[in-house]
């Protein structure tokens, strides 16, 4: 209804409890595998948290996507339950439920214009009834899932071809999340805003399951077109996103500053080229000195602080991945007192290999190889 709604820890993990139990009273055995057509969201998590606690198999489908990948996904993967985010996109899967009307369709909202579709709350109460009768199955089953077990099949864009099911197991995933903090320093003190689809694994890695080991409270975002009003007010100390986010950013910043009056106009890049100047001195490793340092106090204070009002003002630090980030454009934010650790990595690989860090910035660079990572650069360069 238009706020945002506080979720505790207590409550997040009870609903993927019951979620859990739920889908294995529709049936289902550990290695099963259950998809997930929805827009990023909490119950998007939700239903995740449930799939993989209960040694499920979590094959995530992006909502863009047509009928016809949809159903491709589905056969190719075996999946026997999906849970879908609305009508619209329960739609998608009406011609692959007609050759495969086993498949049970769970809904999140509008379940009753989904014809033989489950809401949310339905297959909740089913895996409460379920713990009534054995209170210690669902960790009976959470303990027996092994390292090596699959967690999830992500399927690429296909760029080559049809989608490709990329198998990442429990060891991938939790190998990921604890080698990238050893870099990053994020604590349960912090604040992360969510907005970019679940259904890729840099959202999910570095935006769910990174976040929900340390505690960081997550706050997931109305849509993409939201995200500069979301900021300001969930006030987020972390942000990972897509190249493509700040170079909006940017743009409006730029246009906004150039229609701006004389004085503003002037004021603005002026501010511009002594944050520039002084970043390219920290980044040499040279010293800024006092005249820098006192003209930078007076851009910051005039320019600077207020566009970083415009992220809600606590903002630690941003991630960049999916795509190169202009130089020019995370050297303007480092100005601005708004870092952007630029990193890459791969879906096949869980999916961070390089992460740029505080202790090692270098821009237009993605960083260096996270513990554990090694890496070759070939002979083509």
């Amino acid at each position: 209804d238009g706020v945002y709604r506080d979720v505790s820890t207590d409550e997040f993990a009870r609903i993927g409890a019951e979620i859990s139990l739920g889908l294995l009273s529709l049936g289902l055995e550990a290695g099963d595998r259950v998809a997930i057509l929805s827009e990023t969201r909490l119950e998007w998590a939700e239903a995740d948290m449930g799939m993989i606690t209960g040694g499920l198999i979590s094959v995530p489908i992006y909502p863009t996507v047509t009928a016809e990948t949809v159903s491709y996904i589905l056969k190719d993967s075996g999946s026997r339950v999906i849970f879908v985010s609305d009508p619209e996109q329960a739609a998608k899967v009406g011609a692959f439920r007609e050759e495969s009307p086993e498949l049970t369709v769970i809904c999140f909202d509008g379940a009753d214009q989904v014809e033989g579709a489950l809401t949310l709350d339905e297959l909740r109460g089913r895996g409460r009834k379920l713990a009534g009768e054995d209170p210690d199955l669902r960790r009976k089953r959470a303990a027996a899932i092994q390292a090596d077990d699959v967690a999830t099949i992500i399927y690429t864009s296909g760029t080559t071809g049809l989608p490709k099911g990329v198998m990442l197991t429990h060891a991938n995933i939790v190998s990921n999340v604890l080698a990238s903090l050893q870099i990053l320093r994020i604590t349960e003190s912090d604040t992360c805003l969510s907005f970019l689809p679940l259904s890729h694994v840099f959202e999910r890695m570095a935006g769910l399951y990174t976040m929900v080991y340390t505690g960081v409270t997550i706050a997931y975002a109305e849509s993409v077109d939201t995200v500069p009003q979301n900021l300001v007010e969930v006030r987020p100390t972390i942000m990972v996103s897509v190249p493509r986010l700040y170079e909006k950013i940017y743009a409006r910043v730029m246009d906004a500053a150039s229609q701006g009056g004389p004085i503003k106009k002037g004021l603005f890049f002026w501010a511009r080229r002594v944050g520039i100047e002084r970043t390219r001195r920290t980044l040499a490793g040279e010293t800024v000195g006092p005249g820098l340092a006192a003209r930078y106090a007076v851009a910051n204070k005039l320019v600077f602080s207020k566009l970083r009002q415009r992220t809600g003002g606590r903002l630690r630090f941003f991630v960049s991945g999916g795509a190169p980030l202009a130089p020019e454009i995370a050297e303007f934010f480092h100005a601005a007192g708004m870092i952007i650790l630029e990193g890459y990595g791969l879906t096949e690989t869980s999916p961070v290999l390089a992460a740029n860090t505080f202790e090692n910035y270098r821009l237009g660079t993605v960083g260096k190889p996270i513990p554990g990572v090694e890496v070759t650069i070939a002979e083509d360069g």
